[in-house]
């Protein structure tokens, strides 16, 4: 193993043209200046991001490396600036905030800007809010240095919670001075929080199409793809389709069907079931031949369906999915959703009578529900996050025929959403 760590180690040198592949030595890392070695993390980590995962081993054995580096070194090593931007960008880009630490108590020369380690060390202690002023006078004065984007990027970091809009200018200027970086990344994908969370639809729309373009790859971009759900959902209203599908567009057919899928659920849970079908029918395009792809397409789709006139076939549609291709969570789902029909289906019950099937459609749904039914808060893990759900606004545009227009049935419709919420709520909580 440490004759593959070096040999790794080495490959990201050689990029750098400090040496040949198979021939590094332990005496070669205690000579190496700082900012080499800084030169060679930056470019491991840069790699990552743009999708060569495989490269996480060697950022953490190039962290250890810097650290022994950086711990064994001379302060005469320190009285160049590259080697204290080395020092001070490493403990930026995850290194031991320790060593930071030890170094500012051996530097008798002031080869630190004591301002800088006074106010990184406070926030690798996780108490950024003190320095959140002082640190934008910093950036300023460092901006067109080599730790200016990482401080930038730590700004905007200790500022977004008390000021989300001036946490959106540092991590601009974080990713524009720093493009293709680790920096940018990050900056990038925090930006489109930003966004979603304060409702600016334009910005969020552009921030999530440049995150796409760019680092779809990225290990962290599960994340992303977590806030652009979301977006979604819950804009959706006021995003422009096209935009939408431009950022699908970057992705593989796999990728944007996951998403479609995504989509599709948080949607249906919502009540927002114009969006749940479209997306499930997206979804459906892109799943392909085969056999059983296209399920969950299928009931997010039969979700949506639910509270149309088409309801029967609806409720056909979610008892022929096989109970195997379901998780859990999804049977639990399907299991409300025939709650509901249920409820729609079956007539009022008038005072001195006793209840009586709307039709035979009903012996299937209970039926289906009987088989279906999970035990509640005895799921097991991995069960996907659901959204917070919203209230359900009445049905418009429908017709005195149609069965919404019954104020009775109209509770039925509301009470069944309320335990398709209910149950959604549980599986979050057994999902934490």
């Amino acid at each position: 193993m440490a004759g593959l760590r070096r040999s790794l180690f080495c490959s990201a040198l050689t990029v750098l043209g400090l040496c040949v592949p198979g021939q590094v030595r332990s005496e070669d890392l205690e000579t190496i200046a700082p900012y080499k070695m800084l030169r060679s993390l930056q470019f491991v980590q840069d790699s990552v991001v743009l999708g060569d995962h495989s490269a996480g081993e060697m950022q953490r054995f190039m962290l250890e490396t810097i650290d022994k580096r950086l711990r064994h070194a001379d302060a005469s090593v320190f009285e160049s600036t590259d080697n204290v931007d080395a020092a001070l960008i490493y403990a930026m880009s995850g290194g031991n905030p320790q060593t930071l630490e030890y170094l500012v108590a051996r530097d008798v020369d002031g080869n630190f800007d004591n301002r800088v380690t006074d106010a990184l060390r406070k926030y690798l202690a996780g108490k950024g809010t003190l320095i959140a002023k002082s640190l934008g006078g910093l950036v300023s004065e460092y901006k067109d240095s080599k730790i200016g984007p990482y401080l930038a990027l730590v700004a905007g970091n200790v500022t977004i919670s008390t000021n989300p809009k001036g946490a959106l200018k540092f991590y601009d200027w974080a990713r524009l001075t720093a493009p293709g970086t680790i920096v940018e990344e990050a900056a990038l994908r925090r930006s489109v929080a930003i966004a979603v969370e304060t409702g600016d639809v334009a910005k969020a729309t552009a921030y999530s199409n440049r995150y796409a373009r760019r680092f779809l790859h990225s290990p962290y971009a599960s994340q992303f793809a977590d806030l652009f759900v979301r977006l979604v959902v819950e804009r959706y209203e006021a995003l422009n389709a096209e935009d939408v599908s431009a950022i699908l567009g970057y992705m593989d057919k796999d990728r944007a069907r996951e998403i479609y899928l995504r989509i599709a659920r948080a949607a249906a849970v919502r009540g927002k079931n114009q969006l749940a079908g479209l997306a499930a029918e997206r979804a459906k395009a892109l799943s392909g031949t085969a056999e059983g792809a296209d399920t969950l397409a299928r009931l997010y789709g039969g979700l949506a369906d639910v509270p149309t006139s088409d309801i029967v076939s609806a409720v056909d549609a979610l008892a022929s999915i096989p109970e195997k291709d379901l998780s859990p969570a999804d049977q639990a789902l399907r299991a409300a959703a025939e709650a509901v029909a249920r409820e729609i289906l079956t007539q009022p019950v008038q005072e001195g009578s006793s209840p009586r099937p709307a039709d035979t459609a009903v012996t299937t749904v209970e039926a289906a529900a009987t088989q279906a039914q999970p035990e509640p808060l005895q799921f097991p893990g991995g069960i996907p996050p659901t959204e917070t759900v919203a209230e359900d606004a009445a049905p418009s545009g429908t017709t005195p025929g149609e069965i919404a227009m019954d104020p009775q049935l109209q509770d039925f419709v509301s009470s069944g959403h309320s335990k398709l919420r209910e149950i959604d709520s549980l599986l979050q909580e057994e999902a934490q």
